[in-house]
């Protein structure tokens, strides 16, 4: 019998590792050194083999002791001259830059000293001209700048440049803001996300980039979130981990949107990294859970020297002994059974920049409900309730920091109310009291609605932007209609589809720019009262269920609009309309809605990886 060479002129490969997903999609976060001494809230800099961390530590102690990575492990080094915390650091192993912080005692306890070190040795440089903490850097040694912090009284929007020598006051942030544990890029292009506010919502997904002169606010993350880390250049950057709570998920950015990725293994805020490494060269230190810890992550993206994944290669594992194959996982996309409300509602509000483990569903039931629910992936649970009960509220924001804005019945159609993860707080009315508008935002304080009605037959077309302060009328919808508390993306990229001007129901598509509506493709099938998710784009949006003409009018259909077309998908296992729902194409959540009756079901939307690797049994 010929051998397998003989026929097919190659033997199996032997490989030691897995063939990785090309580029950032398939990135991975796995375990390294970990630090001599566990603590919080340092600065650092360097890479995976030439890192540095220093400072930090809690209240009390701070640290003044800093530590270099070599790839493998942490060697203690030279101490800095000034214990401190919460402070930012840039530069490299051999040229680090520490800037500001907190100091353990004493008053003023907010640092105004700058450390530069040479690789051996810790010298004080310039101070700054304001004292704060919890402020970002980006650049060089000498060339960075520092922005944003706390002076102890007030959140700051300062922005300073450092030339090696001295700090000089150059633009400031559009928004006074704390809690940064970072930014990246360079002192000329540089990228500020999330942070602490001084106010509710306390946190923020909200981008400002810098251009050397001026900072311009950009496509917001899609999780608020405050003490994260920071890597990469104004036009490859990467968020991860924060709070509030343990996070551990990671966003990239790539200069126009951000994409989420890899999670942490472990969630936590406040750690040591570098704002200059590239994907291979990132890594994550120390920092807090519940407790401070000593661990060390690295981040491994693919690059054009691996093994690239490629589907139906054969190779075997001589490490481990598996014979294993490379193949594309069959579907693409499908949704499963998850956690039922604990009530059973239709016209459900949701946040629809949620996440499929952090969802928040309010309100609901045709006659109005001030039930509010949260899920964390396998289960619903109940907490604050609304202050006006009402149905189809249009929802903005996350599980933490959310808008219910509108509703009916007609007590709740010039209501809106702000959730800070705790409770409901009635803000400023819409300029246009109206029920079942349509809507989207990433935070309690940027969102939009659009469309509605008013009894007895008064279709709306108007749009509104909230600021976190009042609302301010915009662009018209070019087809005025009732919109359902559907809507996705963000309040300069969004999406109204479908609706209803009775009896019709409509499968016209508009898109948002920041200032207009255009219409596009239209949606396969006409729909009313269905649910979209959204990547925080109108570019890439899932449409799923929905009122539909005919007998019986409930929908299971799902469809994908990838900036050009729609593709019709798989359906949801329970037909329905008015459900409530968030998430992204990849990952979705339908809950709720109506059949012929109120329903509690949650069905979750998962698009598995196209290629994976997968061990061959008997």
């Amino acid at each position: 019998m010929a051998e397998y060479k003989a026929i097919h002129g190659t033997l199996f490969q032997h490989k030691t590792s897995d063939p990785l997903a090309a580029g950032i999609p398939g990135a991975t976060w796995s375990s390294g050194g970990n630090l001599n001494q566990a603590r919080e809230s340092m600065g650092g800099a360097g890479t995976t083999t030439a890192g540095l961390v220093f400072g930090g530590g809690g209240d009390p102690p701070a640290y003044a002791l800093s530590e270099e990575y070599n790839g493998t492990a942490w060697t203690e080094g030279n101490n800095m001259n000034t214990a401190r915390w919460l402070l930012a650091g840039t530069g490299t192993q051999t040229a680090g830059l520490a800037v500001a912080g907190r100091l353990e005692s004493g008053s003023p306890n907010k640092e105004i000293k700058a450390e530069e070190y040479d690789g051996t040795n810790w010298t004080e440089s310039g101070d700054l001209n304001t004292r704060r903490d919890q402020l970002g850097a980006a650049g060089t040694q000498t060339a960075a700048i520092a922005f944003a912090g706390s002076d102890g009284t007030n959140d700051q929007a300062v922005n300073e440049s450092y030339n090696g020598t001295s700090w000089t006051e150059v633009g400031d942030l559009n928004t006074a803001r704390t809690g940064l544990g970072g930014g990246f890029g360079s002192s000329t292009a540089a990228i500020l996300a999330g942070g602490g506010l001084a106010s509710p919502p306390y946190f923020s997904a909200a981008v400002e980039s810098w251009n050397g002169s001026a900072w311009t606010e950009v496509t917001e993350m899609n999780t608020d979130r405050f003490y994260s880390s920071h890597s990469g250049t104004s036009t490859e950057g990467y968020v991860f981990g924060g709070q509030p709570g343990t996070k551990a998920n990671t966003e990239s950015w790539n200069g126009s949107a951000w994409t989420e990725v890899a999670d942490l293994s472990t969630g936590r805020s406040k750690m040591g990294a570098s704002p200059q490494s590239s994907p291979n060269t990132m890594f994550a230190a120390g920092g807090y859970t519940n407790t401070q810890v000593a661990t060390t992550e690295e981040f491994t993206a693919a690059t054009i020297t691996d093994a690239i994944l490629n589907n139906g290669q054969v190779f075997y594992r001589s490490d481990t002994g598996d014979f294993k194959v490379s193949l594309s996982q069959v579907g693409t996309g499908a949704w499963a059974t998850g956690g039922s409300l604990n009530t059973g509602r239709a016209y459900v509000g949701s946040a629809p920049r949620a996440t499929q483990n952090a969802a928040l569903a309010f309100g609901g039931d045709p006659n109005g409900s001030a039930i509010t629910e949260a899920y964390d992936g396998s289960s619903w649970t109940e907490v604050g309730d609304l202050n006006t009960p009402r149905a189809a509220a249009t929802g903005s924001g996350t599980q933490t920091s959310a808008l219910a804005s509108t509703g009916f019945p007609s007590t709740g159609k010039d209501k809106v109310e702000s959730w800070n993860g705790t409770s409901w707080t009635e803000v400023a009315e819409p300029n246009l009291p109206r029920d079942s508008t349509g809507g989207t935002g990433a935070s309690n304080t940027s969102a939009m609605i659009f469309g509605g009605y008013n009894p007895p037959q008064v279709y709306e077309n108007e749009t509104e932007v909230w600021d976190g302060t009042s609302w301010t009328e915009v662009g018209d919808l070019n087809k005025a209609r009732r919109t359902f508390g559907t809507g996705a993306g963000i309040t300069t990229s969004a999406m109204s589809a479908g609706g209803s001007d009775q009896p019709s129901v409509l499968n016209n598509v508009e898109t948002w720019d920041g200032s207009s509506w255009t219409e596009i493709t239209e949606v396969n099938a006409a729909i009313s009262q269905g649910g979209l998710a959204s990547d925080g784009t109108n570019t890439n949006v899932l449409r799923f269920a929905g009122e539909i003409a005919g007998s019986p009018n409930s929908s299971a259909t799902t469809e994908l609009w990838n900036g050009s077309s729609w593709t019709e998908l798989g359906d949801l296992s329970t037909a329905r309309y008015a459900p409530g729902g968030n998430g992204t194409p990849l990952l979705a959540l339908a809950f709720g809605g109506y059949t012929t009756t109120d329903v509690a079901n949650t069905e979750e939307w998962t698009v598995p990886e196209p290629v994976s690797n997968l061990t061959i049994t008997d």
